[in-house]
């Protein structure tokens, strides 16, 4: 299992529990102020998984990390260039 996938399956996690434990423990009230601390809160979460998954180093095969250059074509078959992936 990569880290990619654990952290998804832990931020995952913590959303289920969270929003159990949020619809379990109060009662719905009417208050004037509005979603802002809960999109805010979710804002900044999703930054945060984002920039985790983004940051990851990616595969390792045996130790090393498979990486090569593989050449883009567009939809008529003109070679546009390279773009780096690693698998």
């Amino acid at each position: 299992m990569s880290i990619k996938t654990k952290f998804a399956a832990l931020a995952l996690t913590a959303l289920a529990v969270t929003g159990t434990i949020a619809s379990t423990t109060s009662q719905a009230e009417a208050k004037p102020y509005g979603w802002g601390w809960g999109v805010g809160a979710g804002l900044v979460g999703a930054a945060v998984v984002g920039s985790a998954i983004a940051a990851s180093d990616g595969y390792y095969y045996n130790g090393y990390r498979r990486c090569g250059w593989v050449r883009q074509f567009d939809a008529y078959g003109n070679y546009i260039g390279r773009v780096r992936t690693c698998y």
